[in-house]
């Protein structure tokens, strides 16, 4: 069984920064993408961050020059650093691992429960 844990949300003022960590755990035989997603309330969930496992990654334009997105493939956990923070920031972030565990063939998607972070002042 696999298990996907997010942390490190929370309230922060804008213009300020949080470090998200997103950890997968159990028998994983190997990671291959990583991302995070956010879904404000009233909205579909978006992509705001992607890292292979060789390390390249892709941004949402929204968030380019603000957050980075990084991940220890030892610890097989992925993280998102988020500066120069906005209101518009604001919603539930979710991470997704897309992983083999072991004895299966194929690559599944595994999804966190989320964690909230809100930009107010």
């Amino acid at each position: 069984q696999v298990h996907v844990v997010e942390s490190g949300g929370g309230l922060v003022q804008p213009g300020g920064s949080l470090r998200l960590s997103c950890a997968a755990s159990g028998s994983i035989f190997s990671i291959n993408n990583m991302g995070w997603y956010r879904q404000a309330p009233g909205k579909q969930r978006e992509l705001v961050a992607v890292i292979t496992s060789g390390g390249s990654t892709n941004y949402a334009d929204s968030v380019k020059g603000r957050f980075t997105i990084s991940r220890d493939n030892a610890k097989n956990t992925a993280y998102l650093q988020m500066n120069s923070l906005k209101p518009e920031d604001t919603a539930v972030y979710f991470c997704n691992a897309f992983l083999r565990e072991h004895g299966v063939l194929n690559y599944l998607t595994y999804w966190g429960q989320g964690t909230q972070v809100t930009v107010s002042s």
